[in-house]
């Protein structure tokens, strides 16, 4: 197998644009309890919806063998994307914890979901500033992870970004 299927092909790419709308729908403070960020809950439950999914898959349809020849650089890569998975999971939860300390009720096609916690008067706490610390965090692992993309494809040229590409090249 020289490529990604391309149901994960299609998930990476899709995941990437969710987490990035998400990060730009996303408000903090006060004025999440009086004007709820709809869509950032939509996105983010998205992404969570869709990670699940995407291990099976993965587990299931197997991929490419790694392209870094040292154990370390293969072991480092590994535990990036392991990372980037529990990003994945970990926000769109703590961003469903925080709305539920605020009482901010979050609805998902007239479906509202059940808090996972009580609400509280005054600051979410740690939970909710770990949510936004972490979404800022997951965006600088994309980039890096971006970043090491290219450069295995322009310094290395293993081949790395056709590996994630829908082009038949």
């Amino acid at each position: 197998m020289t490529r990604y299927p391309r149901v994960l092909i299609v998930l990476h790419w899709l995941m990437a644009l969710l987490i990035l709308a998400a990060w730009f729908t996303g408000e903090g403070g006060r004025s999440v309890r009086e004007n709820p960020p709809l869509l950032h809950f939509l996105l983010g439950l998205a992404v969570l919806t869709l990670v699940l999914p995407r291990l099976v898959l993965r587990l299931a349809l197997g991929a490419p063998a790694p392209t870094a020849t040292s154990p370390l650089l293969r072991r480092a890569a590994g535990l990036g994307h392991g990372v980037l998975y529990a990003f994945m999971i970990g926000l769109p939860l703590t961003g469903w914890y925080a709305a539920s300390r605020m009482g901010v009720p979050v609805n998902v096609f007239g479906y509202t979901l059940p808090s996972l916690t009580a609400a509280v008067q005054g600051s979410p706490g740690l939970i909710a500033e770990l949510h936004e610390t972490g979404g800022t965090l997951i965006l600088i692992l994309a980039g890096l992870h971006a970043a090491i993309a290219v450069w295995h494809q322009v310094v290395l040229r293993d081949g790395t970004l056709r590996r994630m590409s829908l082009s038949a090249g």
